[in-house]
């Protein structure tokens, strides 16, 4: 047979090739990697896949998606960053002093998340919720019980977790919303050993909701998520790139620091996040690293350079890290 009819007719003649009942279980094991998201069905289809010649046939190949058999990325990071959680403030969502979610703003953390699913990180996001609703400002003000007033924040949060995962996959990248509230019709409940499978397939889990419970900031629900979920990093946005030895914007001659152990930070009585979550983080030797996620790639800088070259932000570390 010649090379012209070979390339002609390649795909019909493998098709023509296998028998009857091998072509029903090529088309089930295609169904069914589909629906399973590459699980046992994507080792069906890979089987049949080469044990055909490695050709597809093309009447299916042009209906189904490449992307559904697609397998997680190999990881392009050291080691020690295979899993992170980023903590994201609720004013991430907007421009400052403004509230509700900002598209431009929304669209750049989606591409932040997109290049670290990129270069192999797993990643779970944990989103704050002051941009939709100030539940401590309400509460202060006596009108409203605090308790009533946190839940009414955790579900700011889940307005956010909502926008970011859309965003997220209108660019391409899967993820799911997992919430420690029960919104059957919008997000999945948080359960420890789902999240880590989703985020073993390559899929960025949004955390919304906080811990569920009022009382507890987000910040605490990142530290007590990245312990669950034995995150290897805690990357905390906030508005300025690093902890600094004072408030720069108070103290022009204050300093950044670009490694700092968490016992420094407690005797220099530096702000960082509230005392359970950095209790919680020194306690499980979780590093946490502050950066500003305003500037374009910091996320991926944070998770791929050596802890000694970092252009912006500080690493927390245990104490026997720091030298």
């Amino acid at each position: 047979m010649g090379g012209g009819e070979e390339g002609g007719e390649g795909g019909g003649k493998s098709l023509g090739r296998i028998g009857k009942k091998q072509g029903v279980a090529y088309v089930l094991a295609l169904q069914v990697s589909i629906r399973r998201g590459a699980g046992f069905g994507s080792i069906l289809f890979y089987w049949f896949y080469f044990s055909l010649d490695r050709s597809i046939p093309a009447m299916i190949q042009s209906k189904v998606s490449v992307h559904s058999f697609r397998p997680p990325h190999i990881g392009k990071v050291p080691d020690m960053y295979q899993r992170a959680i980023l903590k994201l403030s609720g004013e991430s969502f907007c421009t400052p002093g403004n509230f509700g979610v900002d598209a431009d703003e929304l669209k750049a953390i989606a591409e932040q998340v997109a290049q670290a699913t990129r270069v192999g990180t797993q990643i779970a996001v944990v989103v704050g919720g002051g941009n939709i609703i100030r539940g401590a400002q309400l509460a202060k003000e006596g009108l409203i019980h605090q308790a009533t007033a946190d839940y009414m924040g955790m579900l700011g949060t889940v307005i956010n977790a909502l926008a970011l995962g859309e965003a997220l996959r209108s660019i391409g990248v899967d993820s799911r919303v997992m919430s420690a509230i029960e919104i059957k019709a919008v997000a999945e409940p948080f359960i420890r050993s789902r999240a880590r499978r989703h985020m073993e397939k390559g899929r960025v889990v949004i955390l919304a909701a906080g811990t569920g419970n009022p009382f507890f900031t987000t910040d605490t629900c990142a530290a007590l998520r990245a312990t669950e979920l034995e995150c290897n990093i805690l990357l905390k946005a906030t508005k300025v790139d690093g902890v600094y030895s004072a408030d720069p914007n108070l103290d022009p001659s204050a300093t950044r620091f670009d490694r700092i152990s968490f016992s420094d930070v407690i005797s220099r009585d530096l702000k960082v996040m509230d005392t359970a979550a950095f209790a919680m983080c020194r306690d499980h030797r979780i590093p946490v690293l502050v950066f500003d996620f305003k500037k374009p790639g910091s996320i991926v800088e944070a998770l791929t350079a050596d802890p000694g070259q970092l252009q912006s932000g500080t690493l927390i570390e245990p104490d026997a890290a720091v030298v």
